[in-house]
């Protein structure tokens, strides 16, 4: 918990309104709630080094204080296979930054494993300035946007109650395996949902958070966080 408190500290003390993606990701496992793997580095030979450290293919993302949705200005690239191509890709998101927002303060590169496909879907709270924080669920990646299809509980929840929302939603079925060749994990779903809960319980300058999208495997298997957005008050 008191890494927990010196994470937010930190981003009061520079007048931030959300995490940077690693603290964000880093608050997400001190509540054991499974991410990608991802390290920070500054240089392009650290972003080699972690690269092949992780293992290929890798994910290489600008992480800015003043960039809230990379993808937008080019600060993102996928599917990395090759230390060349970690170093071309890097050098080619630099120059978009410069290019899309010459003014960005740049705090490094995130290199992350890029993880292997699975169910996409989003996990994501709210705070309500009568009813306190509320967490949702639904399908991730565009279908949260195209269907809409999501459901609410108050903060705190329960394991059942977690169940509850997950049985809700469309997601369900497509959870459970229909036409998808398998059941998901939906025991790993229901421990993010719980542990989110957990989480706005003791973090209460949480604003709003995003878990968008998260990969669920095949049953037993396990799920994982890719990308994670946290603002605070």
């Amino acid at each position: 918990m008191k890494e927990a408190l010196r994470i937010i500290e930190t981003v009061r003390k520079q007048n931030r309104k959300f995490l940077l993606e690693h603290e964000a990701k880093r608050l997400c496992e001190l509540f054991n709630i499974p991410v990608a793997k991802s390290v920070l580095v500054k240089t392009i030979e650290e972003a080699v080094k972690v690269a092949d450290e992780i293992g290929y293919p890798v994910v290489l993302k600008i992480v800015s204080p003043d960039i809230v949705h990379k993808s937008d200005i080019g600060g993102v690239k996928l599917n990395i296979k090759d230390p060349e191509g970690v170093k071309e890709n890097f050098l080619e998101i630099m120059e978009n930054v410069k290019k899309r927002k010459p003014k960005a303060r740049i705090e490094g590169f995130l290199v992350q494993e890029m993880v292997p496909q699975g169910t996409e879907v989003i996990v994501g709270a709210i705070k309500d300035p009568f009813f306190g924080h509320a967490v949702m669920f639904g399908l991730g990646g565009i279908f949260v946007e195209v269907l809409r299809d999501v459901s609410f509980r108050i903060v705190p929840i329960t394991r059942d109650d977690a169940y509850q929302m997950i049985r809700e939603t469309k997601a369900y079925p497509i959870l459970e395996g229909y036409r998808t060749g398998g059941p998901r994990d939906v025991e790993a779903v229901v421990e993010i949902l719980f542990n989110v809960s957990r989480m706005l319980e003791k973090i209460k300058a949480i604003k709003e958070l995003d878990l968008n999208p998260i990969m669920v495997y095949e049953k037993g298997k396990g799920a994982k966080v890719v990308d994670a957005r946290i603002f605070l008050e």
